[in-house]
């Protein structure tokens, strides 16, 4: 796990991108995955299994040893960390186009904090404009050696 506090990169637009192939674009802030929010993703996403939503039986039954966070609502909280992470300035849009992997390597309790520590690993000139890149990504999980989840996403930014 990197001890380093949250950081950030900001560039001009995507010409400037390109110089920081293979460098850590930032860490995102701590951010808290509590029981509310885990029920309200619940709720969204219809998937209510006890595992998440049910603190009483996750202590009793579970292996984790109390309630879990969806691993797709980890996932899906990499929109406002990468947020915080990296902001490209005078585009006329971005946007997340995949991803090409993602892992769930430790359950996420919760009350747990996450943050987001991103690679730019790949860049790619496209042919109408714009770039597409390819972020390495570790969420990882605070007091953890294992991080919570890998994933390589896939973002578009045209400007």
């Amino acid at each position: 796990m990197t001890s380093t506090e949250a950081s950030s990169t900001q560039v001009a637009g995507t010409a400037d991108l390109e110089p920081l192939l293979g460098t850590q674009l930032g860490i995102s802030s701590w951010l808290t995955v509590s029981q509310e929010r885990i029920n309200t993703f619940a709720d969204a996403t219809g998937d209510h299994q006890w595992i998440h939503i049910d603190p009483e039986r996750a202590a009793k039954e579970s292996p984790f040893g109390g309630p879990i966070a969806h691993g797709y609502l980890t996932l899906s909280l990499i929109v406002p960390m990468f947020g915080e992470v990296l902001t490209v300035e005078n585009l006329k849009m971005g946007v997340n186009y995949g991803l090409n992997k993602v892992r769930f390597t430790n359950p996420v309790p919760a009350g747990g904090k996450i943050r987001l520590v991103a690679t730019l690993k790949s860049l790619e000139k496209l042919p109408k404009g714009g770039v597409q890149v390819v972020v390495d990504g570790v969420i990882e999980l605070e007091g953890n050696e294992r991080p919570a989840a890998v994933v390589e996403a896939v973002y578009r930014y045209f400007d």
